[in-house]
């Protein structure tokens, strides 16, 4: 299936679809509210969990390029292309995308008590940010794509495609009919392992040994399980630290910044923050504020 539906959708931009339909007298178990896909460039683009009224509701926003922020409760993440967001509402979470950025996502809002139920059993178990497989995003895709194009003209149609979208990342966090439980049994300790060694030489086959499979069979497992080769990942992971300690303000050098990330050599780490973040350390830093 490739990309095909999310080609479709993405050539549907900017677009935005609020369902409103009339209620039943049986509360349905999972019902969209909005859906839709945006590329948004300025600060003006900021949500507050803590602020968006008392009614619960989720949010599933996939991103498809460029690149946005997400406080979660004490944690500062950098949303890439590929990373699939999980909140609930009320929360203490903020997302948003800083003056002169440029985030280009779909998204899909819901209410109902079995699609909160879920939702919060997946973000219990794999936090706020997902990486899904390809599949798995053309389908959450198709969803939007069908709600936009009038898929939701009865109230039981439209929960039917929520309850669909709910599914999918049900099926992606828990399922087993193609190992992906198993495979996340063995991946998981080595996720943990580079996150609590980030400034440590993360070589692919001493990552493989944790495991206890084969290199090449643990790049493909790892891969399928999170979206990417290892060697990608760690490098996401190091910047993502990077600019957690940059704007953290706790280290005032760069060359500690990049060695705390687990970069030896300060210019190569330059080079490489720039590449992904669009600014160079000292300019990130500028642009927060910090310095």
């Amino acid at each position: 299936m490739g990309n095909f539906v999310l080609d479709r959708l993405a050539a549907r931009a900017p677009v935005m679809k609020t369902v409103s339909l009339p209620r039943g007298r049986a509360r349905l178990h999972a019902m969209p509210t909005t859906t839709g896909y945006e590329v948004r460039k300025d600060e003006r683009y900021s949500w507050d969990g803590r602020r968006r009224g008392q009614k619960a509701f989720t949010v599933l926003q996939h991103t498809v390029a460029g690149a946005g922020n997400l406080r979660f409760e004490r944690q500062t993440l950098r949303l890439m292309p590929g990373d699939t967001l999980l909140l609930t509402v009320p929360h203490d979470h903020r997302y948003w995308v800083e003056d002169g950025g440029r985030w280009e996502f779909f998204w899909i809002s819901m209410t109902g008590q079995e699609a909160l139920r879920i939702h919060r059993n997946i973000q219990a178990a794999l936090g706020p940010v997902l990486r899904l497989r390809p599949a798995t995003i053309e389908r959450l895709a198709d969803c939007c794509l069908r709600l936009i194009e009038g898929d939701a003209e009865t109230p039981g149609r439209a929960s039917a495609v929520a309850y669909e979208a709910v599914m999918a990342l049900y099926d992606e966090a828990f399922g087993s009919t193609d190992g992906v439980t198993a495979q996340r049994g063995a991946i998981r300790p080595v996720i943990e392992h580079i996150h609590a060694n980030l400034r440590d030489r993360l070589a692919v086959a001493e990552l493989a040994s944790l495991s206890g499979l084969s290199r090449a069979y643990f790049s493909r497992q790892f891969a399928a399980s999170a979206g990417m080769p290892p060697a990608e990942f760690v490098l996401r992971e190091r910047m993502r630290r990077a600019a957690q300690l940059l704007i953290g303000g706790e280290i005032a050098s760069i060359k500690e910044v990049a060695v705390s990330a687990g970069f030896e050599d300060a210019n190569y780490f330059s080079k490489v923050f720039r590449r992904v973040y669009g600014a160079s350390p000292s300019q990130y830093r500028e642009q927060k504020g910090i310095a």
